[in-house]
């Protein structure tokens, strides 16, 4: 990440949306902490469409995506660290073999790829319409039809209240439903009753929450506006009428291949029927009347996010303190541990290799949240704050994120579990590392309480680490000597060896 201000290191700034449907990029310039957009680019993919039944993507789908990735990363590969992010959405978080996918796409781009939850994308999306979208009062529903979901955000300013993200979308409605290419009220109606099945779960909690303006936010029902504007039926935007003669148009039209309508693009022909279907169903079941459309969406969202991050309003900041507040952390002994943890890195990063600001901030979150299960239990509460962290939806954090950052919570006492880290792959030996810099920066302070404690030295090599105490320190403190001694003994067992003096 970047230390200073976006203008003085980072005077552009990119974020990349590799959604289910199209990817999306946007470039922008940094000015007066805002950013000035220079480039827009999209391009269909239908990442979703690759998917089968087994959940592994095809190598056509993934090629088609990397070649977009190789357009894109003409703009981006100049780019320092932290100055872009690249999202994956559904397609992504759906695919078992991602990680070969998410390989090759950094290999172009040379920038990390995450994949975000739904809840999160969610959140993105709503910052993202927040920022662009014309200012009023009160709450906005947002609703964005993705390619392989939807999600919904009810919110007020820049702020989401509510996020849901539900297992539906154009592309993957098209290859349930309208694989064959054929318009029919059969095939409408199957879609349809598909999508008020998936709304049943959150439908009521929407509704409780109330809102004052409804919002799409993407190319879907932009364009149904645009369609129902041609067809006479408004100025835009969506609205029952419009949505009940565009259906019967389809209806009349029979197959995707004669839709010819005023704001549907050519590309976009094949997956409008299962995007009116969902969009019907979601009018139906929030009792929507009308739509306005945002051109803002998930990647304006993360161009915020990540300027937020330069100007030190990181919203992971506020995911951990409410996570700490939540479980009943102790906070004092979290900021020792931290800093202990933070001063150790500082003394081996070099001879380690962990030159990535990521792999500071990394061990620093650990080191606050490492105790969070012990709200559950005591007993394995390492096993528990591990699965809290893997499995919660922590706005501002990747799936990677949290898998990295529950590995570290998993590991920081008892057994280590070497071939979960191994599974990480080139990740691996730098989190083995930062692990064994927690499990010390626990000891250190396992005598909870301010306490005065001595300056050690520290010497890393490929497997081992040499901690260096001032003479005598030891002798005088055999519960530390002690916990140090089988600390050796622990990292004896995944070939790590931890020598005290």
């Amino acid at each position: 990440m970047l230390q200073a201000s976006a203008e003085q290191q980072a005077p552009l700034i990119a974020a990349i949306d590799l959604g289910s449907n199209s990817f999306h990029m946007v470039l922008a310039r940094t000015s007066n902490g805002e950013p000035r957009i220079l480039e827009r680019l999209g391009e269909k993919v239908q990442l979703a469409a690759g998917l089968d039944e087994e959940r592994q993507l095809s190598e056509e789908a993934m090629q088609r995506g990397l070649d977009c990735l190789g357009r894109f990363a003409q703009m981006v590969n100049h780019l320092p660290e932290g100055a872009v992010r690249v999202v994956g959405t559904n397609a992504l978080r759906e695919a078992r073999n991602r990680a070969e996918f998410i390989r090759r796409a950094e290999r172009i781009l040379k920038h990390k790829v995450e994949v975000i939850s739904g809840r999160e994308e969610a959140r993105l999306i709503y910052l993202g319409v927040s920022h662009t979208f014309p200012g009023k009062e009160g709450r906005r529903l947002v609703v964005d039809i993705g390619g392989g979901s939807t999600e919904f955000i009810i919110g007020q300013h820049f702020e989401s209240q509510l996020c849901e993200s539900l297992q539906m979308g154009c592309v993957s409605f098209t290859q349930r439903f309208f694989r064959d290419g054929k318009i029919t009220a059969a095939n409408h109606a199957k879609a349809y009753t598909a999508a008020r099945l998936e709304l049943m779960s959150i439908e009521q909690g929407l509704r409780r929450r109330g809102w004052d303006q409804a919002i799409g936010a993407s190319g879907t029902i932009r364009a149904v506006g645009l369609a129902i504007q041609g067809g006479g039926h408004g100025n835009g935007e969506v609205n029952r009428a419009g949505l009940n003669w565009l259906k019967q148009k389809l209806f009349k039209l029979g197959d995707v291949e004669k839709i010819e309508l005023d704001g549907v693009k050519p590309d976009r022909r094949a997956i409008l029927p299962a995007g009116l279907a969902i969009l019907e169903a979601v009018f139906d079941a929030l009792e929507l009347e009308h739509m306005n459309h945002s051109e803002g969406a998930l990647r304006e969202g993360v161009l915020y996010d990540l300027l937020g991050r330069h100007h030190h309003e990181d919203v992971r900041e506020r995911t951990l303190s409410a996570l700490m507040e939540r479980y009943h952390v102790d906070g004092e002994q979290a900021t020792r541990v931290e800093a202990k943890a933070l001063e150790a890195f500082d003394q081996v990063a070099g001879d380690w290799a962990l030159d990535h600001e990521r792999h500071r901030e990394l061990l620093g979150w650990a080191a606050r949240i490492h105790e969070i299960g012990l709200d559950i239990a005591h007993y394995h509460y390492h096993k528990h704050g591990a699965y809290l962290i893997e499995h919660s939806d922590l706005p501002g954090f990747s799936r990677q994120d949290q898998q990295q950052l529950a590995l570290l919570v998993r590991g920081h006492r008892r057994n280590i579990p070497k071939q979960k880290f191994e599974e990480l792959a080139e990740d691996g030996v730098q989190l083995t590392r930062l692990c064994v810099l927690l499990r010390f920066a626990i000891l250190f302070h396992h005598i909870r309480g301010p306490q005065d404690v001595p300056e050690v030295q520290l010497k890393a090599g490929d497997d081992c680490l040499d901690v260096t105490f001032p003479e005598g320190w030891l002798e005088r403190n055999p519960l530390t000597s002690a916990d140090f001694a089988q600390e050796a003994e622990w990292l004896k067992r995944i070939g790590f060896s931890l020598r005290v003096r």
